[in-house]
Protein backbone atom coordinates (compact mmCIF):
# COMPACT_ATOMS: atom_id res chain seq x y z
CA UNK A 1 0.00 0.00 0.00
CA UNK A 2 1.26 3.50 -0.74
CA UNK A 3 0.30 7.14 -0.50
CA UNK A 4 -0.27 9.41 -3.45
CA UNK A 5 -2.68 9.88 -6.29
CA UNK A 6 -4.07 6.77 -7.93
CA UNK A 7 -5.12 6.18 -11.52
CA UNK A 8 -8.93 5.99 -11.52
CA UNK A 9 -10.00 4.77 -14.93
CA UNK A 10 -13.60 3.61 -15.11
CA UNK A 11 -13.96 2.70 -18.80
CA UNK A 12 -11.92 0.20 -20.78
CA UNK A 13 -9.44 1.44 -23.37
CA UNK A 14 -11.19 2.55 -26.53
CA UNK A 15 -14.57 3.12 -24.84
CA UNK A 16 -16.13 6.55 -24.84
CA UNK A 17 -18.93 8.00 -22.73
CA UNK A 18 -22.31 7.54 -24.39
CA UNK A 19 -25.69 8.73 -23.14
CA UNK A 20 -28.31 6.29 -21.94
CA UNK A 21 -31.61 6.67 -23.76
CA UNK A 22 -33.83 4.37 -21.67
CA UNK A 23 -32.36 4.69 -18.17
CA UNK A 24 -31.14 7.25 -15.69
CA UNK A 25 -27.69 6.20 -14.49
CA UNK A 26 -26.65 8.01 -11.30
CA UNK A 27 -23.01 7.48 -10.25
CA UNK A 28 -22.42 6.41 -6.65
CA UNK A 29 -18.66 6.02 -6.88
CA UNK A 30 -15.75 7.38 -8.88
CA UNK A 31 -15.00 4.17 -10.79
CA UNK A 32 -17.59 1.71 -9.52
CA UNK A 33 -21.27 1.75 -8.63
CA UNK A 34 -24.30 3.45 -10.17
CA UNK A 35 -27.93 3.69 -9.18
CA UNK A 36 -30.37 2.87 -11.99
CA UNK A 37 -33.64 4.75 -12.23
CA UNK A 38 -36.42 4.27 -14.74
CA UNK A 39 -36.22 0.48 -15.11
CA UNK A 40 -39.18 -1.64 -14.01
CA UNK A 41 -37.70 -4.96 -12.92
CA UNK A 42 -41.08 -6.47 -12.11
CA UNK A 43 -41.84 -6.88 -15.82
CA UNK A 44 -39.95 -8.64 -18.63
CA UNK A 45 -37.16 -6.39 -19.85
CA UNK A 46 -37.49 -4.67 -23.19
CA UNK A 47 -34.45 -5.65 -25.32
CA UNK A 48 -33.29 -2.03 -25.53
CA UNK A 49 -33.48 -1.66 -21.74
CA UNK A 50 -31.67 -4.94 -21.22
CA UNK A 51 -28.92 -3.79 -23.61
CA UNK A 52 -28.43 -0.53 -21.72
CA UNK A 53 -28.42 -2.32 -18.37
CA UNK A 54 -25.74 -4.64 -19.69
CA UNK A 55 -23.63 -1.72 -20.87
CA UNK A 56 -24.09 -0.03 -17.50
CA UNK A 57 -23.00 -3.23 -15.75
CA UNK A 58 -19.79 -3.36 -17.78
CA UNK A 59 -19.09 0.33 -17.25
CA UNK A 60 -20.01 0.60 -13.55
CA UNK A 61 -19.50 -3.04 -12.34
CA UNK A 62 -22.34 -2.89 -9.79
CA UNK A 63 -25.84 -1.48 -10.31
CA UNK A 64 -28.31 -0.49 -7.61
CA UNK A 65 -32.11 -0.33 -7.83
CA UNK A 66 -33.94 1.37 -4.97
CA UNK A 67 -37.13 -0.21 -3.66
CA UNK A 68 -37.61 -2.79 -6.41
CA UNK A 69 -39.44 -5.19 -4.07
CA UNK A 70 -39.23 -8.17 -6.41
CA UNK A 71 -40.83 -11.50 -5.69
CA UNK A 72 -38.47 -14.46 -5.75
CA UNK A 73 -39.70 -15.42 -9.22
CA UNK A 74 -39.21 -11.86 -10.51
CA UNK A 75 -35.71 -11.75 -9.08
CA UNK A 76 -34.86 -15.05 -10.77
CA UNK A 77 -36.40 -13.91 -14.07
CA UNK A 78 -34.33 -10.71 -14.02
CA UNK A 79 -31.11 -12.63 -13.34
CA UNK A 80 -31.91 -15.12 -16.13
CA UNK A 81 -31.67 -12.29 -18.64
CA UNK A 82 -27.89 -12.74 -18.21
CA UNK A 83 -27.68 -16.53 -18.30
CA UNK A 84 -28.41 -19.77 -16.51
CA UNK A 85 -28.70 -19.67 -12.74
CA UNK A 86 -26.37 -21.66 -10.54
CA UNK A 87 -27.02 -23.44 -7.23
CA UNK A 88 -24.83 -23.51 -4.15
CA UNK A 89 -25.44 -26.46 -1.79
CA UNK A 90 -23.06 -24.96 0.78
CA UNK A 91 -25.40 -22.07 1.59
CA UNK A 92 -28.93 -21.88 2.97
CA UNK A 93 -31.64 -22.22 0.34
CA UNK A 94 -34.49 -19.77 -0.21
CA UNK A 95 -37.78 -20.38 -2.01
CA UNK A 96 -36.07 -22.27 -4.86
CA UNK A 97 -32.86 -24.26 -5.19
CA UNK A 98 -31.16 -21.43 -7.08
CA UNK A 99 -31.94 -18.82 -4.39
CA UNK A 100 -29.50 -18.42 -1.51
CA UNK A 101 -30.94 -16.93 1.68
CA UNK A 102 -28.78 -15.01 4.15
CA UNK A 103 -30.71 -14.59 7.38
CA UNK A 104 -28.96 -13.26 10.44
CA UNK A 105 -30.07 -12.00 13.82
CA UNK A 106 -28.88 -12.24 17.39
CA UNK A 107 -29.01 -16.07 17.38
CA UNK A 108 -28.39 -16.84 13.70
CA UNK A 109 -25.39 -18.79 12.46
CA UNK A 110 -22.54 -16.76 10.95
CA UNK A 111 -22.63 -16.06 7.23
CA UNK A 112 -20.26 -14.64 4.63
CA UNK A 113 -19.64 -11.22 6.13
CA UNK A 114 -16.66 -9.04 7.08
CA UNK A 115 -14.34 -10.46 4.42
CA UNK A 116 -13.50 -9.20 0.92
CA UNK A 117 -14.19 -11.88 -1.65
CA UNK A 118 -15.52 -12.72 -5.09
CA UNK A 119 -18.21 -15.38 -5.20
CA UNK A 120 -17.45 -19.08 -5.79
CA UNK A 121 -14.01 -18.65 -7.31
CA UNK A 122 -13.47 -22.24 -6.16
CA UNK A 123 -15.58 -23.33 -9.13
CA UNK A 124 -14.01 -24.13 -12.48
CA UNK A 125 -16.43 -21.56 -13.90
CA UNK A 126 -17.08 -18.92 -11.22
CA UNK A 127 -20.29 -16.92 -11.30
CA UNK A 128 -20.66 -14.21 -13.94
CA UNK A 129 -22.57 -12.07 -11.48
CA UNK A 130 -25.24 -11.98 -8.82
CA UNK A 131 -28.53 -10.26 -8.01
CA UNK A 132 -29.00 -9.57 -4.29
CA UNK A 133 -32.16 -8.24 -2.66
CA UNK A 134 -32.53 -7.12 0.96
CA UNK A 135 -35.77 -8.40 2.43
CA UNK A 136 -35.19 -7.06 5.94
CA UNK A 137 -32.79 -4.26 6.83
CA UNK A 138 -31.47 -3.43 10.31
CA UNK A 139 -32.18 0.06 11.66
CA UNK A 140 -28.47 0.91 11.51
CA UNK A 141 -25.61 -0.76 9.66
CA UNK A 142 -25.59 -3.80 7.40
CA UNK A 143 -24.17 -1.97 4.37
CA UNK A 144 -22.36 -3.76 1.55
CA UNK A 145 -19.18 -2.53 -0.17
CA UNK A 146 -17.78 -3.41 -3.60
CA UNK A 147 -14.25 -2.90 -4.93
CA UNK A 148 -13.20 -2.47 -8.57
CA UNK A 149 -10.47 -5.04 -9.14
CA UNK A 150 -9.53 -3.54 -12.51
CA UNK A 151 -8.62 -0.29 -10.75
CA UNK A 152 -6.73 -2.39 -8.20
CA UNK A 153 -4.68 -3.97 -11.01
CA UNK A 154 -4.12 -0.67 -12.82
CA UNK A 155 -2.40 0.80 -9.79
CA UNK A 156 0.02 -2.02 -9.06
CA UNK A 157 3.70 -1.17 -9.51
CA UNK A 158 5.19 -2.42 -12.76
CA UNK A 159 7.45 -4.82 -10.85
CA UNK A 160 4.46 -6.52 -9.24
CA UNK A 161 2.63 -6.70 -12.56
CA UNK A 162 5.66 -8.41 -14.11
CA UNK A 163 5.72 -11.00 -11.31
CA UNK A 164 2.07 -11.96 -11.68
CA UNK A 165 1.80 -11.79 -15.48
CA UNK A 166 0.88 -15.35 -16.50
CA UNK A 167 0.83 -16.63 -12.90
CA UNK A 168 -1.89 -18.97 -11.69
CA UNK A 169 -3.28 -19.50 -8.21
CA UNK A 170 -5.16 -22.31 -6.50
CA UNK A 171 -8.72 -21.69 -5.26
CA UNK A 172 -10.37 -24.01 -2.74
CA UNK A 173 -13.79 -23.82 -1.03
CA UNK A 174 -12.53 -25.27 2.26
CA UNK A 175 -10.73 -22.19 3.72
CA UNK A 176 -13.77 -20.00 3.13
CA UNK A 177 -16.32 -22.39 4.57
CA UNK A 178 -14.21 -23.73 7.45
CA UNK A 179 -15.41 -20.69 9.40
CA UNK A 180 -18.94 -22.10 9.36
CA UNK A 181 -18.66 -25.88 9.11
CA UNK A 182 -16.65 -28.63 10.78
CA UNK A 183 -14.35 -30.85 8.68
CA UNK A 184 -16.87 -33.71 8.68
CA UNK A 185 -19.50 -31.41 7.15
CA UNK A 186 -17.19 -30.35 4.33
CA UNK A 187 -16.08 -33.83 3.29
CA UNK A 188 -19.23 -34.61 1.22
CA UNK A 189 -18.54 -31.61 -1.04
CA UNK A 190 -14.87 -32.25 -1.77
CA UNK A 191 -15.57 -34.38 -4.85
CA UNK A 192 -18.03 -31.83 -6.21
CA UNK A 193 -15.68 -28.88 -5.61
CA UNK A 194 -12.05 -29.99 -5.97
CA UNK A 195 -9.37 -27.27 -5.91
CA UNK A 196 -9.00 -25.39 -9.20
CA UNK A 197 -6.46 -22.98 -10.65
CA UNK A 198 -7.25 -19.58 -12.16
CA UNK A 199 -5.09 -16.74 -13.49
CA UNK A 200 -3.92 -14.33 -10.82
CA UNK A 201 -4.84 -11.61 -13.30
CA UNK A 202 -8.03 -12.32 -15.20
CA UNK A 203 -8.93 -10.79 -18.55
CA UNK A 204 -12.54 -9.66 -18.56
CA UNK A 205 -14.18 -11.53 -21.48
CA UNK A 206 -16.27 -8.54 -22.59
CA UNK A 207 -14.27 -5.42 -21.77
CA UNK A 208 -10.77 -6.85 -22.14
CA UNK A 209 -9.67 -5.19 -18.89
CA UNK A 210 -7.23 -6.99 -16.64
CA UNK A 211 -8.50 -7.56 -13.11
CA UNK A 212 -6.95 -9.03 -9.97
CA UNK A 213 -8.59 -12.40 -9.42
CA UNK A 214 -7.40 -13.54 -5.99
CA UNK A 215 -9.30 -13.23 -2.73
CA UNK A 216 -9.05 -13.95 0.98
CA UNK A 217 -11.79 -16.57 1.16
CA UNK A 218 -10.76 -19.04 -1.51
CA UNK A 219 -7.25 -18.36 -2.90
CA UNK A 220 -4.68 -20.53 -1.12
CA UNK A 221 -1.38 -20.09 -2.99
CA UNK A 222 0.32 -19.18 -6.26
CA UNK A 223 1.37 -22.17 -8.32
CA UNK A 224 5.11 -22.86 -8.49
CA UNK A 225 6.06 -20.28 -5.88
CA UNK A 226 7.66 -20.88 -2.50
CA UNK A 227 4.86 -20.84 0.09
CA UNK A 228 6.31 -17.98 2.14
CA UNK A 229 6.83 -15.88 -0.99
CA UNK A 230 3.35 -16.78 -2.23
CA UNK A 231 1.83 -15.74 1.10
CA UNK A 232 3.60 -12.38 1.01
CA UNK A 233 2.61 -11.65 -2.58
CA UNK A 234 -0.97 -12.81 -2.14
CA UNK A 235 -1.28 -10.70 0.98
CA UNK A 236 -0.19 -7.63 -0.96
CA UNK A 237 -2.56 -8.36 -3.85
CA UNK A 238 -5.54 -9.13 -1.62
CA UNK A 239 -5.08 -5.89 0.33
CA UNK A 240 -5.68 -3.86 -2.84
CA UNK A 241 -9.44 -4.32 -2.37
CA UNK A 242 -9.13 -2.27 0.84
CA UNK A 243 -8.29 0.97 -0.98
CA UNK A 244 -11.25 3.39 -0.58
CA UNK A 245 -10.71 5.01 -3.99
CA UNK A 246 -11.63 1.69 -5.65
CA UNK A 247 -14.81 1.19 -3.62
CA UNK A 248 -18.49 2.02 -3.43
CA UNK A 249 -20.67 1.52 -0.36
CA UNK A 250 -24.43 0.97 -0.47
CA UNK A 251 -26.74 1.71 2.44
CA UNK A 252 -29.66 -0.65 2.04
CA UNK A 253 -33.36 0.02 2.22
CA UNK A 254 -35.96 -2.80 2.14
CA UNK A 255 -36.53 -4.10 -1.38
CA UNK A 256 -33.28 -2.72 -2.82
CA UNK A 257 -31.48 -4.73 -5.49
CA UNK A 258 -27.76 -4.86 -6.22
CA UNK A 259 -26.57 -6.49 -9.45
CA UNK A 260 -22.81 -6.92 -9.76
CA UNK A 261 -20.23 -8.28 -12.17
CA UNK A 262 -18.40 -10.98 -10.21
CA UNK A 263 -15.66 -11.08 -12.86
CA UNK A 264 -14.59 -7.51 -12.10
CA UNK A 265 -15.33 -6.93 -8.42
CA UNK A 266 -15.03 -8.12 -4.86
CA UNK A 267 -17.56 -7.33 -2.14
CA UNK A 268 -17.75 -7.06 1.63
CA UNK A 269 -20.89 -7.32 3.77
CA UNK A 270 -20.40 -5.14 6.84
CA UNK A 271 -21.23 -7.01 10.06
CA UNK A 272 -22.07 -4.08 12.35
CA UNK A 273 -25.78 -4.46 13.09
CA UNK A 274 -26.10 -7.04 15.91
CA UNK A 275 -28.47 -7.85 17.54
CA UNK A 276 -30.81 -6.75 14.74
CA UNK A 277 -31.98 -8.92 11.84
CA UNK A 278 -30.77 -8.69 8.29
CA UNK A 279 -32.32 -10.91 5.60
CA UNK A 280 -31.09 -11.04 2.03
CA UNK A 281 -31.67 -13.33 -0.94
CA UNK A 282 -29.21 -13.82 -3.77
CA UNK A 283 -29.45 -15.35 -7.20
CA UNK A 284 -26.17 -16.11 -9.00
CA UNK A 285 -25.60 -16.32 -12.77
CA UNK A 286 -23.37 -19.10 -14.07
CA UNK A 287 -20.11 -17.89 -15.56
CA UNK A 288 -17.29 -19.05 -17.81
CA UNK A 289 -13.73 -20.27 -17.34
CA UNK A 290 -11.37 -17.37 -16.44
CA UNK A 291 -8.44 -16.68 -18.75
Amino acid sequence: MYEGRRTLRRLPDGWTERPYEHLDVVPRGRVIGAEIRGADLTRPLDPAVRAELHRALLEWKVLFFRGAHLTSDQQRAFARCWGELETNPLLARGAAEDIVRFEKGSTAAPTFENVWHADVTFRERPALGAVLQLREVPPVGGDTMWADMAAAYDNLPDGIKARIDGARAVHDFIPGFARFYGPEQLVPYQDEFPPVTHPVVRTHPETGRRTLFVNTSFTTHIVGMDRAESDRLLGHLIRQAHVPEYQVRWQWQPGDIAFWDNRATQHYAVDDYAPHRRVAERVAIAGDRPY
